[in-house]
């Protein structure tokens, strides 16, 4: 383990096999249509990647990128869109891929924003849950982990830009990020 870390809460084999099922029920639930699978940046990178080399269905991806957080630990609510996606997703079929749901603030907003477009459908696909937190409604099509109220980094999750490539998802030492001082 990263010696940042206060214990691991996923191990990478764990994320492999939970990844491998989500992409066999996405697959399932959408045979026969093409998808827009729209990666959330910079946290949803990892697992994008992975989920969709699990997709059967044919599947096509965008990203969009978006800030409530900036080098902070709690969301500031104001939610920015940095980057747009490069398409229109009228008539298509658009699954959000999301790194982690937390407040429900951010993907609130998403949803509405997006919903506005006229997709055909539009669901979400959240690697990790922390319902705990949640201020704002959020509707979780396909969930990987529900998880508690613990700042966690690894698997794309990230503190000030820091600790995404590692395999496994942590938590993170209170002391690294201010908490313990």
């Amino acid at each position: 383990m990263h010696p940042d870390g206060e214990k691991i809460v996923l191990t990478e084999e764990e994320i492999g096999k939970r990844v491998r099922a989500m992409g066999e029920e996405i697959s399932r639930d959408y045979q026969g249509k093409e998808i827009l699978c729209v990666g959330i940046l910079k946290g949803a990178m990892v697992f994008l990647a992975d989920l969709v080399r699990r997709i059967t269905a044919p599947a096509q991806f965008d990203f969009m990128a978006v800030s409530s957080y900036g080098a902070s630990t709690r969301t500031s609510g104001v939610v920015r869109i940095l980057k747009d996606l490069d398409r229109g997703i009228e008539g298509r079929h658009v699954l959000i891929v999301e790194d982690i749901v937390d407040t429900g603030l951010t993907l609130n907003y998403l949803v509405e924003n997006l919903k506005s477009r006229g997709p055909a459908s539009l669901n979400v696909c959240a690697f990790l849950d922390k319902p705990s937190r949640r201020l704002a409604p959020v509707d979780i099509h396909y969930n990987g982990f529900t998880i508690p109220d613990e700042f966690v980094v690894g698997y794309g999750l990230d503190y000030n830009e820091s600790y995404r490539n590692l395999p496994y998802i942590m938590v993170l030492r209170p002391e690294v990020y201010g908490k313990g001082k």
